[in-house]
């Protein structure tokens, strides 16, 4: 059973959700606040946290900071600020997804499953290694180092990376990639590919203006190459 934190400073909405989760098979912790979340987060090692931005004493964008100081946890950001300029932050900062107010409770469920899939260890298809140039996935520990240093990332960055590098040389699409990345009930939600570039290449890139890694061949999709 997967443990779920929630953190949302809405107690009616909150309520509803953690029962309509816990209905669906989850256990459900719920917060009213950053700070407390945080708590929770260390003493309970969620599978998954979802998190609300606008809250008291400590809001999401903050507390999601802190999470990723220390984990690499996937994390929602549920929230009803819908701006592209919210939708980046949340994904510059490590967010593994995006749900906007109002949603409906399946939608959401869909992507909880989603994403704590995409978490999962990724099928070696009978490899422990894919390497790169400088560029190390080791697909039994889930870690990836570019020469010495350990990059740290996010279940879905991760998921992304080693989707493109077992294609090394081919060029994938937006579509293919949110196919495979994300699943299928993402379909059409190709600007989920096009940021997740942007922040994959500002960790693994050695000058992400000037690749050497994540080619955009404008028009078709995107090519891992070393």
């Amino acid at each position: 059973m997967s443990k779920l934190l929630l953190i949302d400073d809405d107690q009616s909405l909150s309520e509803l959700l953690a029962a309509y989760l816990t209905n669906q098979g989850y256990r459900v912790q719920a917060e009213g606040d950053g700070k407390v979340g945080l708590k929770n987060l260390f003493q309970d090692s969620p599978d998954l946290v979802i998190l609300d931005v606008t809250m008291p004493q400590r809001d999401g964008w903050e507390t999601l900071e802190l999470i990723r100081e220390v984990s690499e946890v996937p994390v929602i950001m549920l929230t009803a600020r819908d701006e592209e300029a919210d939708i980046l932050r949340g994904f510059s900062l490590g967010a593994d997804d995006y749900v906007t107010k109002p949603f409906s409770f399946a939608q959401l469920t869909a992507r909880i499953q989603a994403v704590l899939a995409r978490a999962k260890r990724a099928d070696s298809a009978g490899l422990d290694e894919l390497v790169q140039g400088d560029i190390l996935v080791n697909l039994r520990t889930d870690q990836v180092w570019r020469g010495d240093e350990r990059v740290n990332l996010t279940p879905t960055e991760f998921k992304l990376l080693v989707t493109l590098m077992r294609r090394a040389g081919e060029v994938v699409s937006p579509e293919e990639l949110v196919r495979e990345v994300w699943g299928p009930q993402y379909a059409g939600e190709i600007g989920h590919v096009r940021r997740y570039i942007y922040h994959l290449r500002h960790k693994i890139e050695p000058d992400p203006e000037k690749p050497h890694y994540l080619f955009n061949v404008r028009g078709f999709g995107y090519r891992f190459q070393a």
